[in-house]
């Protein structure tokens, strides 16, 4: 008896691989795979999840009211245009879901956010890349790749994993020069972290460029991954029709406590962009001395690329994975983005970075 046949283009999709969590045989684990906050979530908003506990029997606000109204409060915008989700992810895919089809096209970044892709092929569309400069977002390639079936393009900026951006002036190029139905959807999931002067998130673009969507999630800064805790600043039009379409109670009750207790602990946030600030500059610049290749990050994470060594640097990246596990520290290699010579380290704790740094340097000795 055969078993039910899936929509076209779902047995395609390489389905997405969390950042490893855990090692036989380690006393201590360092985790630094997945860009979570080096500090954990704030003690405030541990209470206050902790305290949405007495009331797991009832269901959760539908509309995310007070947390739609908090967020807007707090980064001057309109609360009737935010759309809450089981993290940015489900935003992604409901925008896929909502605009994208059989027969369309959903552009993305060469190295962009792997559930672009994923997102699009679940929708029935088909996702297509652009190629980077300098592991960069290319405006130009991006709008060359524009075709008569694409719908929406997505820009995760700072790009996760390569750590770089593009400015406000590129952003705004980008959009004007776009068709006027092509939705531009800016992931700015590391936002919290880009202090760039010609940076920014996005919320100019959507309130004065058109057809644009800003994602934003609670699982970095806010160290809150494991609630799935996301939102979207978006056009009225297309919050109306994502809230069509998600599930009626699709944030819990404990994420809805946790995110609003999160976002009113700035003190807890400025300490971890401040940390994020000295050990990112720090990091990069002890890997560079290494002789890595290291791109300059926006975001609480570095991407490590080997030094050319013809037909080895893919080896070498695998064998430095391996060695590091050996010393208890987990990070993310890139093979699934088409970097095969490269590994992602998150920002951690300082015990941690130099852990890190001395088991790369004690790697490379022996090669």
């Amino acid at each position: 008896m055969s078993g039910p046949t899936p929509k076209p283009g779902i047995m395609n999709i390489a389905p997405y691989v969390g950042g490893e969590s855990s090692l036989d045989g380690q006393d201590r684990i360092i985790k630094l795979s997945s860009n979570e906050g080096a500090f954990g979530p704030s003690p405030l908003a541990q209470a206050a999840y902790t305290d949405a506990a007495s009331d797991l029997h009832r269901y959760p606000d539908g509309g995310c009211v007070a947390l739609r109204a908090a967020i807007a409060e707090l980064n001057g915008l309109e609360a009737d245009r935010i759309v809450c989700g089981a993290g940015s992810d489900e935003i992604i895919s409901l925008l896929c879901q909502a605009y994208a089809g059989a027969g369309d096209e959903v552009l993305y970044s060469q190295h962009g956010f792997l559930m672009y892709a994923i997102s699009a092929k679940a929708a029935g569309a088909t996702p297509v890349f652009a190629p980077e400069t300098n592991l960069t977002s290319n405006v130009d390639a991006l709008l060359g790749a524009v075709s008569d079936n694409t719908r929406l393009l997505f820009l995760a900026n700072p790009n996760n994993p390569t750590g770089t951006y593009l400015s406000g002036d590129e952003l705004w190029r980008l959009r004007r020069e776009l068709r006027d139905d092509i939705i531009l959807v800016i992931d700015a999931a590391y936002a919290e972290y880009a202090s760039r002067d010609d940076y920014t998130p996005g919320v100019d673009l959507v309130d004065g460029g058109g057809n644009v969507v800003m994602t934003r999630t609670f699982s970095k800064i806010y160290g809150l991954g494991g609630v799935r805790l996301g939102w979207a600043y978006c056009p009225a039009g297309i919050a109306d029709v994502l809230n069509r379409i998600r599930g009626p109670f699709n944030v819990g009750s404990p994420a809805l406590a946790a995110g609003l207790a999160a976002l009113g602990d700035s003190e807890f946030i400025e300490r971890a962009r401040t940390h994020n600030d000295t050990w990112l500059e720090w990091t990069r610049s002890q890997f560079l001395s290494l002789g890595l290749e290291v791109p300059p990050s926006a975001g609480n994470f570095v991407l490590v690329r080997f030094p050319e060594q013809p037909g080895r640097n893919a080896d070498i990246a695998e064998a430095c994975d391996t060695f590091l596990k050996s010393r208890g520290i987990i990070v993310r290699r890139m093979d699934a983005y088409g970097l095969d010579d490269c590994l992602r380290v998150t920002i951690g704790l300082k015990d941690e970075m130099q852990a890190a740094f001395d088991a790369f340097k004690e790697f490379l000795e022996q090669i």
